[in-house]
């Protein structure tokens, strides 16, 4: 099998992360084919890739989509999963129906999309699966709470996932990015505002849309999981910005009280003024 005939599914690749990473697998030369919820079948996606519609929340829109593209291709060789969103707000702001579907997305999205393409990957005895994980993932932030908790959710499925394909040729990697410029953050759910957190919520918001005017574009994401994709032998975690790979290994050396008091002087949690 050439290295140009490999085909890839990357999950929302409409906009964002998920996009730039469809469009570097093709330059890369794979046949690459992205999903989003609104995009019709015969679209044709933006350089070249190919569109299809697909909602990882739904067991039959997955199944639809996997068993067309083994139908069209005889191979997927590459999965990647990016589809997912951002829950902005304290735990107590957001309704467990909100919270339920958020890890509809983000968490049980990526279950099913490997559920359903594992089989075909241990067919084949070989495949690379990433699942784009976060920063978030591996140290959570005050008022991302629902959104941390399913990235350490992907963080964990991850890592079992790992050593269960291991001896089926299959790969299986997190990416973890910082803070990247997408419509992550300003696309996220909001939550309804309660007075109680209204103050400190805003003081972390605004500092976070600081971090991101300075923040690297989603090619820095691409890149990576480009060089993981091509690789034989791909690392478990792939943090991606400075801050990913420093703010893991401060929370893990530190005492938790140091960690904590930092953390809150970076978001100006425990100011009256911001």
């Amino acid at each position: 099998m050439s290295r140009a005939s490999r085909v890839a599914l990357v999950t929302g690749a409409s906009s964002g992360i998920g996009r730039a990473i469809a469009q570097r697998l093709a330059r890369d030369g794979l046949e690459v084919y992205g999903t989003s919820r609104k995009v019709p079948s015969d679209h044709p996606g933006p350089s070249g890739i190919h569109m299809l519609p697909l909602d990882v929340t739904s067991d039959m829109s997955v199944q639809a989509c996997v068993e067309g593209l083994w139908a069209r291709t005889g191979r997927i060789d590459v999965l990647v999963n990016c589809a997912g969103y951002l829950m902005v707000g304290a735990v107590e702001e957001f309704a467990p129906e909100e919270a339920r579907a958020l890890f509809e997305t983000n968490f049980f999205g990526v279950v099913r999309m490997i559920q359903a393409v594992a089989p075909k990957m241990r067919q084949q005895r070989d495949g690379a699966i990433v699942n784009l994980s976060s920063l978030a993932g591996l140290v959570p932030f005050p008022f991302w709470g629902y959104y941390s908790a399913s990235k350490f959710a992907v963080e964990g499925l991850t890592e079992a996932l790992r050593e269960e394909l291991r001896p089926f040729g299959i790969r299986v990697s997190a990416v973890e990015p910082g803070t990247i410029q997408t419509a992550l953050y300003t696309a996220g759910q909001k939550a309804r505002s309660m007075e109680a957190y209204a103050p400190r919520r805003a003081r972390f918001e605004k500092t976070m849309r600081r971090f991101e005017e300075k923040a690297p574009g989603p090619e820095v994401v691409a890149e990576r999981v480009s060089r993981i994709v091509h690789s034989r032998s791909p690392a478990l975690r792939n943090p991606i910005t400075r801050e990913a790979r420093v703010l893991p290994l401060l929370r893990a050396w530190f005492p938790k009280s140091w960690f904590d008091q930092g953390l809150r002087a970076t978001f100006h949690l425990d100011d009256d003024h911001f």
